[in-house]
């Protein structure tokens, strides 16, 4: 008879979550809780069109077919992870929208650190991640703790957008997908409650998305770039870009542009990049 698990994974609970979360006056108007879901982002999208107001949340106890940056799929164990969308109907201007998922990874770096005591940190564009020097055990490289998709929906004429995030919270070391993931669990947050983990992730979020808005969505007047320089351990670093048209660029990571864009010092100056998949190097490679 196997011997029970010592990390019990409970389901969400959404009497916890409206309580903790809807207010009068509040960001959040409606929080549903699916036992499963393919994609949440892409159901809430559906929601979206279908009229759901902008403040809805669907968390799903088992995300099935989750979608990442550039197509990849990806799939979680019942209840082992926290997986939500957000429906998000902003008043600015459509250039500054891509600040969104750089907004959900500063609200989930500081409810991870609030929560778990586990020292998160952003990769750019939009990879939470512990930083190899902060890990709980010594070395393996930085680990990827959760991603982030943030996608635009213009059918309605107004934009909608959708963000969502997808956190390990008690994977254990085979049930992660690639070496280079880790959870909440394996990096010493033994006992995470899901429920305190999002109320505190959607509390983050909306405090700074209400000063982003009223800012009109300019990240630098709001503060949400500093914050965002702040907890993104890619600058200063040594970094191979993978862009999107298959071509590969090496060099220095100097800034984090008032555009979001990650600025590289490469063999052929500074470049600005507005999407690429960065590899963090090590010294000497």
């Amino acid at each position: 008879m196997a011997a029970p698990d010592p990390y019990p994974r409970p389901p969400l609970d959404r009497a916890v979550l409206t309580a903790a979360l809807i207010r009068p006056g509040g960001m959040w108007e409606r929080i549903e809780v699916v036992p499963e879901a393919g994609s949440t982002n892409t159901e809430l999208a559906a929601r979206g069109r279908s009229g759901a107001p902008h403040g809805s949340v669907l968390v799903a106890d088992h995300q099935s077919a989750g979608r990442g940056r550039m197509g990849r799929g990806f799939s979680t164990p019942p209840r082992a992870a926290l997986t939500v969308s957000v429906l998000l109907r902003p008043a600015v201007p459509t250039g500054r929208l891509g600040w969104l998922s750089a907004l959900m990874g500063v609200a989930a770096v500081g409810a991870v650190r609030r929560t778990t005591g586990v020292k998160a940190a952003l990769k750019w564009p939009n990879d939470l991640l512990v930083p190899e020097a902060l890990r709980s055990g010594p070395g393996g490289g930085d680990g990827k703790l959760a991603g982030i998709l943030a996608e635009v929906d213009f059918s309605s004429g107004v934009p909608a957008v959708v963000a969502g995030i997808g956190i390990n919270v008690s994977q254990s070391r085979d049930e992660l997908p690639v070496d280079t993931a880790v959870s909440l669990r394996g990096e010493g947050a033994a006992d995470v409650d899901r429920n305190v983990l999002l109320a505190s992730l959607l509390g983050e979020f909306e405090e700074l998305y209400t000063v982003w808005a009223a800012a009109g969505g300019d990240a630098e007047r709001s503060g949400l770039a500093a914050v965002y320089r702040d907890v993104c351990t890619t600058l200063g670093r040594r970094v191979r870009v993978h862009l999107p048209d298959d071509r590969v660029l090496d060099g220095v990571a100097r800034a984090i542009d008032a555009e979001g864009r990650l600025v590289v010092d490469g063999p052929g100056g500074e470049r600005a990049l507005s999407a690429g998949d960065v590899v963090h190097l090590r010294p000497g490679v």
